[in-house]
């Protein structure tokens, strides 16, 4: 079922927005060549939990950690630790706060000193798919419009759509319904209506859409082993259009 918030309800969210946005910039002013992504994680936590909120996915369905860090050939769900992070990579961290009974939810892809040329292009048109759907998000479109806006922009630009995860609406449970597919048939899908909150989160591989899932359960890698990206916004679905709750 798909629950549709009332005006003071998403007011409650922007505050959750508003941390899970603080949280991704700190990051982003932290990220650096030779830094573990456990030291990443941490500051992210720390960040989270010193604004009187919670870190959404840690402990979510067993997590262990406040973000999910991916680097690479990671697509999503990376468990920080050990490892380092090195020049030309690219690193895509997602994050959610917990506060006053709602959850934001948003990620980016950092790109850390040399990255290939090829690469940043990948997250230019990932990044631009989000802009692009969240632009078309207002009450009386179908999520089939948005998915395929999404896999035509990407694919236009030789990149592959992942198929097995995608958005989710998003309150006082971090997942709810509805599924928010980054492909999909014009015409066809649910419409959306004010009140609704989802959010979208295209995940745009450089190779093929395939992927697989590693041995710890969690993270998910493309399939051959090239690079991935993910940008995501938490929006609010109002009369007038989209309203991004976790803007940085």
């Amino acid at each position: 079922m798909v629950v549709i918030k009332s005006n003071s309800e998403i007011e409650k969210m922007r505050k959750a927005g508003e941390i899970t946005a603080g949280a991704l910039k700190v990051a982003e002013e932290a990220i650096r060549i030779g830094m573990t992504t456990h030291e990443l994680d941490t500051i992210i936590r720390k960040y989270i939990t010193s604004h009187g909120a919670k870190p959404s996915f840690l402990g979510y369905g067993g997590f262990p950690a406040s973000a999910c860090i991916s680097i690479n050939d990671e697509v999503i769900h990376g468990i920080p630790g050990p490892r380092k992070i090195e020049d030309g990579d690219i690193v895509s961290v997602d994050v959610g706060a917990y506060i006053n009974g709602y959850h934001g939810d948003s990620a980016k892809t950092f790109a850390v000193g040399n990255v290939s040329l090829e690469a940043r292009k990948l997250l230019k048109s990932t990044e631009e798919s989000l802009y692009i759907a969240i632009e078309m998000a207002k009450p009386g479109v179908r999520l089939g419009d948005i998915g395929a806006a999404i896999a035509k922009h990407n694919q236009d630009n030789g990149f592959s759509v992942v198929r097995e995860f995608v958005g989710h609406g998003i309150g006082k449970d971090l997942h709810e319904e509805p599924e928010v597919p980054n492909f999909g048939t014009e015409g066809r899908g649910l419409r959306l209506q004010a009140g609704m909150v989802i959010a979208v989160e295209p995940m745009i591989n450089m190779g093929t859409a395939k992927i697989r899932i590693m041995p710890d359960k969690w993270t998910v890698k493309t399939c051959d082993g090239k690079v991935s990206a993910h940008f995501e916004h938490t929006i609010a679905i109002t009369q007038n259009g989209a309203v991004i709750l976790t803007r940085i």
